[in-house]
């Protein structure tokens, strides 16, 4: 049975099992009043919008904010379909109903070539697939941020709730002066009458909240007001003047504070652990033993005063560690396993076409490379942080998280308590980039709670702490492979890769009820090579799954972020083997894919691609594909003392319609800096089980001073939006290795490009 069927084929027998997907209508977004928090003065319209006495609105927002500008992106959407100045919108963190739940981020897992949409038969096939896995994430409901998928999953619901609130508001002045709908108009948040009469909003909301709003459409982008256009983000002032609220800002009275220290061998335990000199230090109050969490290191927190306190006191105590029962991790030996199963491991096949054998047997020579990428971790500005109150049978917490679902459900378990006597505040997040859809952190805060005699404490990893006990992007390596003909044109390409499956190891830590039975391929391992947009007459792409115990999880663009290095690389390799420039390449095997033609050309165009540069500057080039977005850029690199020094990028997107376009470019910058910060920089070692990096002296950012000049231009378009978050960050690597290429006669294959 072919993969793509067989994964549907699961995921309609898991449905079926969890929520009888067969005979359940697909579940409304839109959702009833009594999903919104009930305040009083305020009138709720529908599961997402509210509106005060005073005609503000009020809007749930189910996704967090972690410096990608979702607060402001979504709340345009609002203000546009309402006809209400977007500083009238408030948000309100949304409740757990299901209808916030992020479909758009489940129905993106789906395998399915991106060219697979073209055609009726295709789109079909995808149409249903889609249908599928949407009907269960309806269900399922689960809220999490992740994927760059905040603004595509919102973009019907959201301003489909929006546009009924309006029909509704527009319904009860109708009634109230006795006069068409159509006769109304909209301005600022006030209807009005040619006769003169006029309300706000606040005046009419209780009488909408009894009409139905009948037929109604959403606004032509013709009439958009907001949509489209550059707007200041509602975060950054709170953000600059300190009065943000992160999840290490919060102080409650009585508060305590809350260190952690983990066995440095991963998945480690402690032996014997003597705490007498730590306990007799002042301000030190207690130890609290901590269980291996995820399949990472167990360990204990201490709790203090304040966070020095209880910091001096973890470091006071005297531990001996003991290595996990199967033995120790260590990088090295791992990458010789994957290298190995590369050869004797036949891997589950993600797409073919045509004949790769036959291309080969027919070829005049072939082409053949290997790449290695590394293990990383997130390294958040913010490290892992959560506070906690354990009291009167209740669960309060605060924290930065990107899944509050799950880590109120994991708040809850380890408590002890039913779900709903846990309640969840999301606070900012200094950075996400997939570390915080882990809640492993959420469920120690817990436990040291539960220690605390009802006092509310604050449980905060050190940095040390955080880089040596990720969930990492897992180490992966790829075999290329390349049939040349007669005429010198490339006639097959086959890559096969392996590493650690991501998904089904996070879903035995998040949601093990849903993990099984099924163990189904994963595409994240293949994102990126089995969904190229090139027109290779004969391909077939394969991936050898492997679990090699080090704790693995979703990085920021996750498979995309190496497999993009791997194959735009050796893209860039067959342009040299055919004699042929990397940009032509690009464009002849692109030519029965117009989009990422056109974002491609627009890139190349706006870098001046073949135009002179000063002496000992060359240009690298790459695109590529990811969450929904095609992304081309070009970087401008030199070396300087023997190293890399970029010193522009030009970027070019096509990811739809633009809700902020200074968004856009902001997160495209943030996506060139992490990407270049990993290109160059990001590996982590481990050795006798102890990860080598472990704060940033070792494991190093971009600094300022490395920074390119990053310029980003958008190809227009009318499609839905897609994503923006991730999809900068793949192109920077193979674009920076290409340039490299020019300057050196070197190839660099294995990351990070600086050894």
């Amino acid at each position: 049975m072919k993969r793509r069927t067989w994964i549907l084929s699961a995921l309609g027998a898991t449905g079926a099992l969890v929520v009888g997907w067969g005979v359940l209508p697909a579940r409304s977004r839109l959702g009833s009043p009594q999903a919104m928090l009930p305040t009083r003065g305020e009138v709720a319209l529908n599961g997402w919008i509210k509106i005060g006495g005073d005609g503000s609105v009020v809007m749930a927002m189910p996704r967090s904010e972690m410096g990608q500008g979702v607060h402001t992106a979504l709340a345009m959407l609002v203000a546009e379909e309402l006809d209400v100045p977007l500083s009238r919108v408030r948000l309100e963190q949304a409740g757990a109903d299901t209808i916030y739940g992020n479909v758009a981020m489940l129905t993106a897992s789906l395998p399915f070539h991106p060219l697979e949409s073209e055609g009726e038969h295709k789109a079909s096939k995808v149409k249903a697939g889609q249908w599928l896995v949407g009907k269960i994430a309806r269900e399922l409901g689960i809220n999490a941020t992740g994927g760059s998928s905040s603004v595509a999953d919102a973009w019907e619901p959201l301003r489909m709730a929006a546009a009924t609130a309006r029909a509704s508001l527009l319904g009860a002045a109708a009634v109230r002066w006795n006069v068409p709908v159509q006769a109304l108009s909209v301005a600022n948040g006030v209807v009005s009458h040619a006769s003169g009469k006029s309300a706000h909003y606040g005046e009419l909301a209780q009488a909408a909240a009894g009409v139905a709003p009948g037929t109604f459409t959403l606004k032509d982008p013709k009439d958009w007001k907001l949509i489209g256009k550059p707007v200041a983000r509602s975060d950054i002032p709170a953000k600059t003047n300190g009065s943000a609220i992160f999840g290490l800002d919060v102080r409650l009275p009585g508060m305590l504070f809350a260190a952690v220290r983990l066995s440095p061998m991963l998945g480690g335990t402690p032996g014997s652990i003597d705490a007498k000199a730590a306990l007799a230090m002042p301000g030190v109050r207690k130890l609290v033993p901590l269980e291996a969490l995820g399949g990472n290191s167990a360990g204990f927190a201490v709790v203090g005063a304040t966070t020095w306190h209880a910091r001096q006191g973890a470091q006071a105590v005297q531990v001996t560690w003991q290595q996990r029962v199967q033995g120790a991790l260590d990088s090295r030996g791992i990458e010789t396993q994957l290298l190995a199963a590369l050869k004797s491991n036949a891997g589950d096949t993600f797409y073919e076409k045509g004949s790769v054998d036959k291309a080969e047997a027919a070829a005049t020579r072939t082409v053949e490379a290997s790449y290695h990428a590394p293990y990383l971790a997130h390294a958040t500005m913010e490290p892992m942080n959560c506070t906690a109150q354990v009291k009167d049978g209740k669960v309060e917490l605060w924290a930065p998280t990107q899944v509050p679902q799950l880590a109120r459900a994991a708040a809850a378990k380890a408590a002890g308590v039913d779900i709903e006597k846990a309640t969840l505040h999301v606070t900012l997040l200094g950075g996400g980039f997939g570390r915080r859809l882990e809640v492993d952190y959420v469920a120690q805060a817990v436990m040291v709670a539960m220690q605390c005699d009802g006092l509310p404490v604050q449980l905060v990893w050190s940095r040390e702490e955080d880089t040596t006990h990720d969930f990492y992007r897992p180490m992966h390596v790829a075999t290329l492979r390349a049939a040349i003909n007669a005429q010198g044109q490339v006639s097959s390409l086959r890559i096969k890769s392996a590493g650690d499956a991501i998904s089904p190891r996070w879903m035995a830590r998040a949601l093990p009820a849903l993990s099984g039975p099924f163990d189904m391929p994963d595409k994240t391992t293949a994102e990126g090579l089995f969904d190229l947009p090139y027109g290779f007459a004969n391909q077939h792409m394969s991936h050898v799954a492997t679990r090699m115990g080090v704790p693995v999880g979703f990085w920021r663009s996750v498979g995309h972020s190496h497999n993009a290095f791997f194959s735009e690389s050796f893209v860039d390799e067959l342009a040299f083997e055919t004699r042929q420039d990397p940009l032509a390449l690009r464009r002849t095997l692109l030519k029965d894919a117009p989009r990422y033609l056109a974002v491609l050309d627009l890139a190349a165009k706006k870098a001046q691609w073949g135009s002179p540069l000063p002496p000992g500057r060359a240009r690298g080039i790459a695109l590529h594909e990811s969450f929904g977005s095609i992304v081309a850029e070009v970087a401008e690199v030199s070396l300087q003392g023997g190293k890399p020094r970029v010193h522009r990028v030009v970027c070019a997107i096509d990811c739809g319609t633009v809700v902020n376009p200074d968004t856009v470019a902001q997160q495209m910058e943030s996506a060139v800096v992490f990407g270049l910060t990993a290109a160059l920089y990001g590996r982590i070692d481990i050795y006798d089980g102890v990860v080598q990096q472990n704060n940033f002296p070792s494991y190093p950012m971009l600094t300022l001073a490395e920074t390119p000049v990053v310029q980003t231009w958008v190809v227009p378009s009318t499609r839905a939006p897609a994503g923006v978050g991730e999809p900068g960050v793949p192109p920077v690597a193979p674009a920076v290795a290409g340039a490299l290429f020019s300057l050196t006669g070197q190839r660099r294959r294995l990351l990070p490009l600086i050894a």
